[in-house]
């Protein structure tokens, strides 16, 4: 197994004699030997020393927060939409109980994350045991001499596949004290490993038989960059692909094979007589199964806690995914007849005849909803068709829209990797500061953040970030109102960010172009009229 830097080492300039090496600057340094840019975070009394610490770092920004569960959401889309670790300070207990929610949706997407606190020295608290069940790994530096290594172990395991966040408690008296650590750039282990061609024949011997088969994929596929190997996979195995809690793109949205999300209670897979499961934990949260009695049912994944976790498994895999999905599809050379072959090619054309019946009909249902009534309540599918005839091909979409979400994405079709990020539920408050964490992460292109109205409550402060920075994300509130109505437009102004309301289709484009063309954080709220649409859905 080889190892890799986590970033492209910095040059890391000489203190300045007299300086004494505390803790506080060890770790500054540390992070910008890891090429870290940002520095995520809600200060207290624990981080007085950092403002003046951090200008002699002018190559670490500090991204300011109001509070601590926008803070980590808008550090999990940076982390996601540069595909490298994110950190963020956070202050004591009372900032890490703020930021629970948070980290636990960073840990179900598996974002890659390094969460510290100051705590107040000589009165640790119980934040290990805290952080533990939203985290992948959760620790406490109790000397000063294990600051930098404590450091880089979890800024490794973090970036080390299966991804996810890691927390590290560091007492303020270890901060103060001297730390003569070298400083060094992290190094993290290449985990892509493959199954032996034993495995892999024997797997595809299994799948090659299937007459209705499925694929259930999750963010170990986007994760491994495996979207064309999946596609690829799925089109000669003939199966529809449908993501278990995935929240970037996984296949393009537009392709006839993509089944969508898996939504909690649907039921996807009785009727499969083949399943493979490939970068995802299936019903995590579940003890009972979906699955065919006596289906086969394939597993690949680089996480072993994944593998059967409540689910049987005819043939489990420890192995990249796209490593992995490549040679599956190979395998299938031999493994699959003629007449294998042309059933899983027919079922393709099926599925695609299928699909585009199914998408004409919904567009002109759209239409017919009134999409092109100017002077109708407004629909979200008339936001959406607006929006794309708007954006540039390099947009940023995150997506929040909850129940608006299928019309967004019927409009805007999610097409290319790094484009789209999604919630898929589990949590709220991760449109409006995802979005200005993908800005940051991509300066030079257009962000746009949808959130529902219940979303956008839950870090409407993040708000406030992205006028004190000037990020020029972008936010439109999907507002099905209820009473008593909040006022997205004034909330937005209160924190410093310009706001218009639309409530026909005639202003759509007017106020979508004021949008994009304003050169800074902008947000709209969009008063929808959709019959039982909601906004409290998780």
């Amino acid at each position: 197994m080889s190892v890799s830097r986590l970033h492209p080492p910095a040059t890391t300039p000489t203190t300045a004699a007299g300086t004494r090496r505390t803790g506080r600057r060890r770790l500054l340094e540390q992070l910008r030997a890891d090429g870290v840019r940002y520095l995520f975070g809600d200060p207290g009394a624990g981080e007085e020393w950092l403002p003046a610490e951090i200008a002699g770092f002018p190559d670490i920004d500090y991204v300011l927060g109001l509070q601590e569960a926008a803070v980590v959401c808008t550090a999990d889309g940076y982390a996601r939409a540069t595909g490298r670790p994110s950190v963020v300070l956070l202050h004591g207990g009372a900032g890490l109980g703020n930021a629970v929610g948070g980290l636990g949706h960073a840990l179900h997407r598996r974002t890659p994350m390094l969460v510290l606190t100051a705590e107040p020295g000589g009165t640790y608290d119980d934040l290990v045991d805290m952080a533990r069940p939203v985290t992948k790994h959760a620790d406490r530096v109790t000397r000063p001499e294990n600051l930098l290594p404590l450091v880089r172990r979890a800024l490794k395991v973090a970036a080390t596949p299966p991804r996810g966040p890691v927390f590290l408690a560091v007492p303020t008296d270890v901060l103060d004290q001297v730390a003569d650590e070298a400083v060094m750039p992290t190094s993290v282990p290449d985990t892509r490993v493959v199954p032996e061609p034993a495995a892999i024949q024997a797997a595809a011997r299994l799948l090659a038989t299937a007459h209705a088969p499925v694929v259930l994929a999750g963010d170990g596929v986007a994760a491994s960059g495996a979207v064309g190997e999946l596609t690829r996979f799925a089109e000669t195995w003939g199966a529809v692909v449908h993501g278990v809690m995935a929240s970037e793109l996984l296949m393009p949205w537009n392709h006839p094979l993509w089944g969508g999300p898996a939504e909690h209670g649907t039921d996807l897979t009785t009727h499969a007589d083949a399943v493979l499961i490939v970068g995802a934990r299936m019903l995590p949260e579940v003890a009972d199964s979906t699955l065919r009695p006596g289906g086969t049912v394939v597993q690949v994944d680089l996480d072993p806690d994944a593998m059967a976790e409540n689910h049987p498994v005819t043939a489990g895999m420890l192995g990249d995914p796209r490593l992995t999905l490549r040679a599956l599809t190979a395998a299938f050379g031999e493994a699959m007849t003629e007449p294998q072959r042309q059933a899983a090619a027919e079922r393709v054309r099926r599925r695609g005849a299928l699909r585009a019946a199914e998408l004409d009909k919904v567009l002109t249902d759209d239409l017919g909803a009134g999409l092109e009534a100017d002077s109708a309540p407004l629909r979200m599918p008339a936001v959406a068709a607006a929006l794309a005839g708007l954006l540039p091909d390099d947009a940023i979409v995150v997506d929040e829209a909850l129940t608006s979400s299928p019309a967004l994405n019927r409009w805007l079709p999610p097409t290319r990797p790094g484009h789209f990020f999604q919630n898929p539920g589990g949590t709220l408050g991760v449109g409006i500061p995802g979005a200005i964490g993908a800005r940051i992460a991509h300066p030079e292109r257009t962000v746009v953040g949808f959130t529902s109205d219940g979303g956008a409550m839950h870090t409407c402060q993040a708000l406030w970030t992205a006028a004190h920075h000037g990020v020029a994300a972008k936010f439109v509130v999907c507002h099905h109102v209820y009473e008593p109505r909040v006022d997205y437009v004034h909330l937005a102004a209160a924190m410093g960010v310009p706001a218009s309301r639309v409530r026909h289709a005639a202003d759509l484009s007017g106020v979508l172009r004021t949008m994009l063309d304003h050169d800074g954080p902008y947000l709209v709220e969009a008063v929808l009229d959709e019959p039982g649409a909601g906004s409290t859905d998780r």
